[in-house]
């Protein structure tokens, strides 16, 4: 191990000005229909790697199901808690509800996969990895091709009724790309902007960016909702209302305190985001069978010791999402 990976998960959070930059993802090969792909669709052949706790696993986890790949596609989950050496598998001596062993190679931590990919690999373990069993290495670790992936590629495999759903349909490309090209940026990494900065003026730069564009969502799904509409680009259920949707889920349970992001909360500021995140939870098992509370919580509360050096969960928000009807 190098020293650069000794130096473990929450080395180098924030730059000298205080400001969190994330990393590009490392592996970026494709799963393909196309003939002569490298990596082809078939059944029971990848296998994801995911937290429960991560936004960004979380939309492959939604897509995986709305897409009715579960059946071809395994998946292992680590436990809630990342540690310096990153994310660990559960055990019988580690027990963790929700969480599995890795029964496809047996690591004990997620680096162990990545080393098994690449035995020089210096980056960093993170969720998702899509591994392929039969070549033995890691597809891709960036979720939002990971997502489109899913979208397209398994379609000869599935039924009917999931090869027909589209969450990235041409007519909506232009539109779905405009919203991911700030809602990313000011919303979904906004926020661990706001939390992991180091720094006063970075944290309100951030944090305030956070709040105007969530009362931009907030407009386009009140003019959505006025006309009878329940998504962000009308009645068609796509990729930017999932990539949206786990932020927002995470928001008052966790990023409202844990990252800072107070200057209001969905539930009391939002109404028409509340109404969107509400209907997607509880009308759509895909989205609320994929959501863990725990795991959420208990992973930021406990996994960021300079923010939360006790390690002490808050209670509330009760409950982390109101029923429909509230």
């Amino acid at each position: 191990m190098t020293d650069k990976q000794e130096k473990g998960i929450f080395s180098n959070i924030a730059n000298k000005d205080g400001e969190f930059k994330r990393r590009p993802s490392s592996f970026r090969e494709f799963i393909s229909s196309k003939p002569g792909a490298k990596f082809p669709p078939e059944a029971n052949r990848y296998h994801l790697y995911v937290s429960y706790a991560c936004p960004w696993a979380h939309r492959t986890l939604i897509t995986r199901a709305l897409k009715g790949l579960t059946s071809i596609i395994s998946v292992s989950v680590v436990h809630w808690h990342l540690d310096n050496q990153g994310w660990r598998f559960a055990s019988k001596d580690d027990p963790c509800d929700g969480a599995t062993e890795d029964e496809l190679n047996g690591a004990k931590r997620l680096s162990e996969i990545y080393f098994k990919a690449n035995e020089c690999y210096e980056g960093r373990y993170t969720v998702p990895v899509l591994w392929d069993k039969k070549t033995k290495t890691i597809v891709n670790n960036e979720s939002s091709e990971i997502l489109r992936m899913f979208n397209t590629e398994f379609n000869g495999l599935i039924d009917e009724k999931y090869a027909k759903i589209n969450v990235y349909p041409s007519e909506l490309k232009k539109q779905i790309d405009e919203l991911n090209d700030w809602i990313y940026p000011t919303i979904n990494n906004g926020v661990y902007k706001s939390g992991f900065a180091t720094k006063q003026e970075p944290y309100e730069r951030e944090v305030i960016n956070v709040f105007k564009s969530l009362d931009k969502v907030e407009e386009i799904l009140k003019s959505r909702h006025a006309k009878g509409e329940h998504y962000l680009l009308g009645d068609t259920l796509t990729e930017a209302d999932i990539r949206l949707y786990v932020t927002i889920v995470r928001f008052d349970p966790v990023y409202h305190q844990h990252f800072k992001c107070n200057l209001g909360s969905i539930r009391h500021d939002y109404p028409h985001i509340h109404q969107w995140l509400r209907e997607l939870y509880w009308k759509n098992d895909e989205f609320k069978s994929t959501t863990h509370f725990d795991h959420i919580k208990f992973h930021y509360t406990k996994s960021h010791p300079n923010i939360n050096p006790y390690g002490i969960t808050p209670l509330g928000p009760v409950p982390n999402i109101l029923p429909l009807d509230a």
